[in-house]
């Protein structure tokens, strides 16, 4: 339920207070005072869109707080948003545009996205305004309204069938895609077959290419390194023909036993006659080492050629793959990443080859979810067409009460003709065929006899537009106890109207507000009358810019207000007597017992099948 609402800055407000309450509150005031900026206000604690051009002028920003007192639901979203409700259980929602356009929302207190106050307005407040009405002309509307009035079963029923549809839906996109691609997929399965084919009778070593690259500059240069060991091996060990320098080994001998002679009287010199005595063993293992390098190095033209077309069909066969630029550029090994591609096309082999039991296996799942999807949907047309006939004689009772007393409305239910959906599953019921769409086999539609002896027309050829403001008010009153929200806001939906229509449109929103808080914004002072609190919307102007301001009235004051919407001037007698005698008699009204007049939505229980 809303409790309060604060506007600032918002077009003609400056600063305005509205103090709601239980039951029917009412919003008037002249043409161009600003009700329709406490419904711009509304709507941007809604979550709606934001216009910098509604900020008043020379004001920095806009804001709008509201207080509501949330439903359980309602309450857990703020939790986790981050919200916190105050101490007395209610919740402060906010938002502030600034002149440049940027927009700031708030819900307990905390920032949040402009989508969680949109999905909070879903559970707090209904706004049902003369483009709702425009609305209600939309065959989905009508449907929607139709299946609200089924109630709990059939909206459970509905969640079953938009799965088994989606599911459908899906299946045969993917099984459509599989046919599609199955030439693209063959030739992709014959080319990775060969190439791992070729892989695998080449059966590459990790890091092999690295090897043979090693070993081909070995062969390569033999001669050379052959050379290179066999000066350095002489230079170590003074063998060298073309030098007088003595053998290395000779003089790190000579040298440890020079130190040997006095290497008792200090540690420290023994530690250096240690390592000369390491020197010396080390010099001729090296030495030994380069002569054995030097017999070992092979200039075999054979083995070099080998090592080469070896490298070369590793190159190749990683090229075709295409990972050789990857290895190369990665610094890796061209074997290691031909093996990786190996196994990964391996693996992608194994998929194709399992695209035929793909389509089998979905084809199976797809049978499946059509099944379901027929059961839900034969159900729900069961239960749409056992509901109609009940929703268009409580609707007529209602239009009779505001003043249609002749008015018969019509839900029709009709099968979804076949070729109605691009795609749509069909299916042939009673001889019939029938597309399924996204809720149902069903096409409804809302067909209004205004008076006696006339033919049921849909709504938007055969409705005025009083009554089709008179069709929704009747709609929401049989509807009202399938709506889980508190409040519930009409927007002039007694346009078109007037004289003893417009006093059951009054009687019906007061008759609604028993279990609903209703507010109506209104021009019509048979509407007014009937309200619980009749908030007054008042704008005074100083010759620079227009002021708004909204004043509960009561008493006198009420009188006051009814009287210039009765007569459009200020201080008629005449008026003022009409006005009291209006609100004595709504009053009378609105007390007369409800039982009467109240008619429950019809529940319709499914029946599984």
């Amino acid at each position: 339920m809303l409790e309060e609402m604060r506007i600032r800055d918002l077009g003609v407000i400056a600063d305005a207070l509205l103090d709601f309450a239980p039951g029917l509150t009412v919003l008037t005031g002249e043409t161009g005072a600003g009700k329709t900026m406490v419904l711009t206000g509304l709507g941007l604690l809604l979550g709606g869109r934001s216009d910098a051009a509604r900020v008043r002028a020379g004001a920095e920003r806009a804001v709008v707080e509201g207080r509501f007192d949330p439903p359980p639901a309602a309450a857990a979203r703020v939790a986790e948003a981050g919200g916190d409700l105050d101490e007395d259980g209610t919740l402060l929602v906010g938002r502030s545009v600034t002149a440049a356009g940027r927009s700031r929302a708030t819900c307990g207190g905390q920032t949040v996205p402009v989508a969680v106050l949109t999905e909070l307005g879903e559970s707090l407040v209904a706004v049902h305004g003369q483009s709702d009405q425009q609305r209600l002309l939309r065959p989905s509307r009508q449907r929607e309204a139709l299946d609200r009035y089924a109630g709990a079963d059939l909206a459970a029923l509905l969640v079953t069938y938009r799965e088994a549809y989606g599911q459908v839906r899906s299946l045969r996109r993917e099984i459509t895609r599989l046919q599609a691609e199955a030439g693209a997929r063959a030739a992709e399965r014959e080319g990775l077959a060969r190439l791992v084919d070729a892989c695998e009778r080449l059966d590459p070593a990790p890091g092999e290419d690295v090897a043979l690259r090693q070993a081909i500059a070995r062969r390569s240069n033999a001669e050379a390194l052959e050379v290179a060991a066999h000066r350095a091996h002489e230079l170590l060990s003074g063998s060298a023909a073309d030098t007088a320098a003595p053998d290395v080994r000779l003089l790190l001998d000579q040298a440890r036993r020079a130190v040997a002679a006095e290497s008792g009287q200090d540690a420290s010199l023994q530690a250096l006659e240690q390592r000369l005595t390491e020197l010396a063993v080390l010099a001729a293992d090296l030495a030994g080492d380069l002569a054995s390098y030097a017999e070992g190095i092979e200039s075999d033209p054979e083995s070099l050629s080998a090592a080469q077309e070896r490298l070369a069909a590793l190159v190749t066969c990683a090229r075709r793959a295409g990972v050789t630029d990857r290895a190369d550029a990665d610094g890796a090994s061209v074997a290691d990443a031909l093996l990786a591609w190996s196994e990964k096309a391996s693996r992608r082999l194994l998929e194709l080859d399992d695209d035929a039991d793909a389509v089998d296996r979905l084809r199976g799942e797809e049978e499946a979810a059509t099944a379901r999807l027929l059961a839900a949907g034969t159900e729900l047309s069961r239960l749409r067409r056992a509901s109609a006939g009940e929703l268009g004689r409580a609707v007529a009772a209602e239009l009779a009460a505001l003043s249609m007393p002749h008015a018969r409305l019509e839900v029709l239910v009709t099968a979804r003709p076949a070729g109605a959906g691009d795609g749509a599953p069909t299916f042939e019921l009673d001889g019939v065929p029938v597309a399924a769409g996204p809720d149902g086999f069903d096409e409804v539609a809302l067909l209004l006899a205004a008076h006696a002896g006339a033919e049921p027309l849909p709504l938007a050829r055969g409705a005025s537009g009083g009554e089709l403001s008179r069709v929704m008010l009747a709609l929401e009153v049989v509807l009202a106890g399938s709506d889980p929200v508190g409040t519930m806001v009409f927007d002039e939906v007694d346009a078109g109207v007037g004289g003893r229509a417009a006093v059951e449109i009054g009687r019906r929103l007061a008759l609604l507000a028993r279990d609903t808080q209703v507010v109506c914004v209104t021009h019509l002072p048979q509407v007014a009358a009937f309200a619980d609190r009749h908030l007054v919307v008042r704008k005074s102007d100083d010759g620079r810019i227009t002021s708004s301001g909204v004043v509960a009235v009561d008493g006198e004051e009420r009188i006051e207000e009814t009287s210039r919407m009765l007569s459009g001037l200020d201080g008629s007698q005449s008026a003022r007597s009409h006005a009291r005698e209006l609100l004595e008699t709504a009053r009378a009204l609105r007390e007369q017992p409800a039982a009467a007049d109240r008619r429950a939505p019809k529940r319709v229980t499914a029946t599984t099948s």
